[in-house]
């Protein structure tokens, strides 16, 4: 009981010595101190959330569309696949155990290291005119590549037992480019 008053006193001696009432320095150091918890503060996010949130708005926006080009002048003109995938695209579409993800910081990590691809057309064919639903009538051109990627995976973990270890691994992926072309339609006189 004896503590409970000492420490009743030097509370009271605390906040009486501020130059306020001990009922008006309580209350608004309390308000003033919840205030801080109007807007939360900053919460880490893993590594493995926002890559989630990157990949899905990459999906969508970039890669998850066909596009539809105009008619191309003149009926026997050459018809080339140009625009082979980009890198960002090729490591986009390594499966997710090469890429890392997934992992726990300082108990599972994967890191991939001195990538080199050879991105090679396998096919680049151009179907015949047909109608398609919402476009038309076009034609369907094939641009398929076959991706070979040579990297360093470094599988890492820093408890409960250090190691690292890191192997040359080759990995093949598939990306196709298809389009549409739109057929010109008969000359009019």
């Amino acid at each position: 009981m004896k503590r409970m008053s000492l420490f009743a006193a030097l509370a009271l001696l605390a906040i009486s010595s501020t130059g306020c009432t001990a009922l008006y320095g309580t209350v608004t150091n309390v308000f003033a101190f919840s205030r801080f918890w109007i807007a939360t503060p900053l919460i880490p996010v893993s590594p493995y959330y926002s890559q989630m949130i990157e990949d899905t708005y990459h999906e969508e926006e970039h890669y998850g569309k066909v596009p539809v080009l105009d008619p191309v002048e003149g009926e026997n003109a050459p018809l080339y696949c140009l625009d082979p995938p980009s890198p960002d695209e090729v490591i986009r579409a390594l499966p997710a155990s090469h890429k890392g993800a997934g992992g726990f910081a300082f108990l599972s990590e994967t890191a991939i290291n001195n990538v080199r691809m050879v991105i090679e057309p396998i096919v680049d064919r151009v179907d015949e005119c047909r109608f398609f639903p919402l476009v038309g009538p076009a034609r369907l051109h094939h641009c398929h590549y076959k991706c070979t990627l040579y990297f360093d995976k470094t599988m890492r973990s820093d408890w409960p037992i250090p190691f690292t270890h890191t192997d040359q691994t080759t990995e093949v992926v598939y990306v196709d480019h298809d389009h549409l072309i739109r057929c010109a339609g008969p000359e009019t006189k």
